[in-house]
Parts: C-alpha cells; structure tokens; sequence
C-alpha cells in the first residue's frame, strides 16, 4: 500500500516504518497517527515480521505535534487531554505492547512527544548529531506520550525533571551517556547498522523477547516476590516454544539454531 504521511516495508522479517513528512521535521497530525497506527497493527499481527524498525525522513526523527493540525485559534481553549487519549496513549502501548523488538533510529531532532516516542522503543540508537529535547514547557505542558514514566527510570529523577523544565538539547552522546539510549552512530551509518541489527534480531526466538519485554515492564512496579512469580511463569511457558526446543538440539548438535519465532 501506499501512504501520504509515512513510508512503510517489509524485508527479511524486518518491519520498516519511516515517518515521511520532512518539511515539518515529521511532527504528527491526526492523519499521519491513522497511518502510523496502521501499520504498526499489521505489523503487529504479521508472524512474517520479526522485528520493527521506526526512523525519520529527512534532517529531523520527529519534532512531537503539528501545532498547525489543530486549527485552533490564538486563545482558543482546547482539549489536550482527548488529543493524547485519542492518538498518543495508543501510539506509545502499540510500541511497549509489541511482542517483537522495535528498534528506533533517530536521525536527527527528537523533540517533545518526538522524543518520548523514541525512548519507548526497545532499542534507540541516535545518529551523532541527534538531539532530544523535551520541549513541552515552553507551552505550559507535561511531557506526555509516556515521558514522565519513562525518563526517571532511564535517566533519574533529577535529571528527568531538569530535562523536563529546562528543555536542553540533550546530545547524542549525552544521551547514551546518561543511559537514555542504547548507542550513538555516524550519521551516514545510522540506519544501516540499525536495520543490519534488526535482521538479526528477525532471526532469532521472537516469543523469548517478547516475555523478556514483559517481565521488565512488569518489574516497575512488582514486589521482589510478584517478580519472582512472573519469572516462573514466564519461564515455563518459554521452555514450551518450538524455539527453546530448537535451542537445546542446536546447542547438542553443535549447530547454528533456526529460529521460527514459534
């Protein structure tokens, strides 16, 4: 199919989504979270796709919200809260909820929502001349789209709220410094180390990532003992897969396993 507002494919198991609107720095309008919410369903439901992949098209990952789209007039009272109901909450569990790892490639300025969208994907890798901006204050705003529940687990308290109210350009190096990613990359490299990665990825057991996703979502909030559970169940379900099986008679046989994601 193709799409207005995004770019979207599937190659060796790998999920491509590339927000396509450059001119804007690929700030979201209701139209493009149509299309962006589209495809990562499909993607979602794909058992061909194995890992997913969200990128930027142009100079720039994403600058949060087309203040343009809501066509509100200066002054005008508007209802935010339906805005983040309606798009962004969905937005941000179609990325944490994925029972495959999606990786993100940040090709350039992630700021507001474009920031917190990033930092909910399993893996960010930024390209060095990336920059994260939590730039919601300058409007009077909270970080939204899972901001204020993912960066005082990924950076601190402290530096989750000097980032909040001080909006620096957090760079790329920064930012893996701090642990808000996981790696930095030349620019001209970025997005064929992550794909490189994510191929990778689309080969190995599919369902073990998907409960080591779960089990760390979980953690935020169980007790050790609740953990503990979890780890128990989760593990007996994962020594029932078709790809631990293939692991052990790999491992035996002294072979490279094949991996059906099953």
């Amino acid at each position: 199919m193709s799409y207005e507002h995004i770019l979207f494919d599937v190659v060796d198991g790998v999920a491509c989504l590339t927000l396509n609107r450059p001119d804007s720095l690929n700030s979201f309008t209701a139209a493009m979270h149509g299309e962006v919410a589209q495809v990562l369903e499909q993607a979602a439901s794909d058992t061909t796709v194995r890992a997913v992949v969200i990128t930027g098209a142009g100079r720039g990952f994403c600058a949060g919200q087309d203040l343009n789209d809501r066509n509100v007039a200066p002054g005008e009272r508007v209802d935010l809260g339906q805005s983040v109901e309606t798009y962004y909450n969905p937005l941000i569990k179609r990325i944490t909820s994925m029972e495959k790892p999606v990786l993100c490639a940040v090709n350039g300025v992630a700021a507001g929502a474009g920031a917190n969208i990033a930092l909910a994907c399993d893996l960010v890798f930024a390209a060095r001349s990336a920059k994260f901006v939590e730039s919601f204050a300058m409007l009077g705003l909270i970080p939204d789209s899972g901001g204020t529940w993912h960066l005082p687990r990924l950076v601190g308290m402290a530096r989750a709220k000097g980032m909040a109210m001080l909006m620096p350009k957090i760079t790329a190096e920064q930012a893996k410094e701090w642990g808000l990613i996981w790696e930095v990359v030349d620019d001209e490299a970025l997005l064929s180390t992550v794909m490189t990665l994510a191929k990778h990825l689309a080969t190995q057991p599919t369902k073990g990532f998907a409960f080591t996703k779960q089990a760390f979502a979980a953690s935020m909030t169980n007790s050790l003992e609740q953990q503990l559970e979890l780890e128990k169940t989760l593990m007996r379900t994962a020594g029932f897969t078709e790809d631990y099986a293939e692991g052990v008679k790999a491992f035996l046989e002294k072979r490279t396993p094949v991996y059906k994601g099953q």
